[in-house]
């Protein structure tokens, strides 16, 4: 992959995404493609093989998805499975049919099934039943690595795939119904401190063990598969760490201040109990994370903040 190479980042303006974009320009690539989902919508075929058409980009970083937490999961249950299907389905055709060199897919750890052994090994890829709660989304994305793998099979294609665990960072989702564990903390504990309340309710009984990978992390081992891996397999991206919701929740309050009690709400579902990854695949071809949870949770609370600022002045 050349520094003039073109390569387009699908969802470039998602967390991944962005963390992406981000991490390429910081290493001199010149040549990034992206469009809005105004600009270009991936569900529709016609508009993606367009695109591939006229812009014959070399390498594709296939980041774009519709995501949410477990309630956002659960709720929109035919449109995680329907707009995830056909973002893939689109853009990996197109980029058989219009000759990219290489293209890397990015999956979830909710792929696994809900009681695989710990940790997560790349082999236990349908091996059993998935969480119920996200089921749709995990379909769909088992789908994207089984696209990857067939057209390597068929058509040779340079096509790889990576399974990042939970993510964080700048440019996360801080809806209060629909984002994931960490960002939906975060925005907690902040109103609460703001609002000078007694105490943050958390959903479930807090011992789910959970792992936690910042995003420009995630970013920069995705640019080390691309240049470095070209195998069939998939591979996870992860720290190898993990820790309870319970310590994560303690965490977050000590990195925004809020000096109230914690309460678990046991009625609201749990999730899986554990998705650590196995990571010594991605270690063994030389990567490793370097951000901590600490200090990833302060720069995610600082982007948060920035984000509020900007609402505040827009109102």
């Amino acid at each position: 992959m050349q520094k003039d190479d073109k390569i387009y980042i699908a969802g470039h303006r998602g967390m991944v995404g962005g963390a992406l974009k981000r991490c390429l320009e910081k290493l001199e690539y010149t040549n990034l493609l992206t469009r809005t989902s105004k600009e270009l919508d991936l569900r529709s075929q016609a508009a993606v093989m367009e695109f591939f058409e006229q812009e014959k980009p070399a390498y594709v970083f296939l980041a774009a998805a519709k995501v949410g937490g477990i309630m956002a999961n659960n709720t929109y249950r035919a449109e995680f499975l329907y707009d995830n299907l056909m973002i893939e389905t689109n853009i990996i055709h197109a980029a058989y049919i219009n000759g990219v060199k290489k293209l890397m897919f990015l999956g979830s750890s909710c792929i696994y099934p809900k009681l695989a052994p710990q940790p997560l090994k790349e082999e236990y890829l349908l091996s059993g039943f998935l969480e119920a709660t996200n089921e749709p989304y995990a379909i769909a994305k088992i789908t994207g690595i089984k696209l990857c793998e067939a057209y390597r099979d068929q058509y040779g294609c340079n096509f790889i795939s990576a399974m990042p665990t939970n993510l964080y960072g700048i440019g996360d989702n801080y809806h209060p119904q629909n984002s994931h564990v960490l960002p939906a903390l975060i925005r907690k504990f902040h109103e609460a401190k703001e609002n000078d309340e007694a105490f943050v309710t958390v959903w479930g009984s807090g011992t789910p063990m959970r792992e936690f990978l910042y995003a420009d992390d995630l970013a920069e081992a995705c640019i080390f598969l691309m240049k470095n891996y070209s195998e069939k397999q998939f591979v996870n991206i992860g720290t190898g760490e993990d820790l309870t919701i319970k310590d994560l929740a303690e965490m977050v309050r000590s990195t925004v201040g809020f000096e109230g009690e914690i309460v678990f709400d046991a009625s609201k579902p749990d999730g899986t109990p554990r998705k650590l990854m196995d990571v010594s695949k991605l270690n063994t071809l030389g990567w490793k994370y370097h951000t901590t949870l600490k200090e990833g949770i302060k720069l995610a609370y600082e982007d948060f903040l920035s984000k509020q600022s900007v609402e505040n002045m827009a109102n």
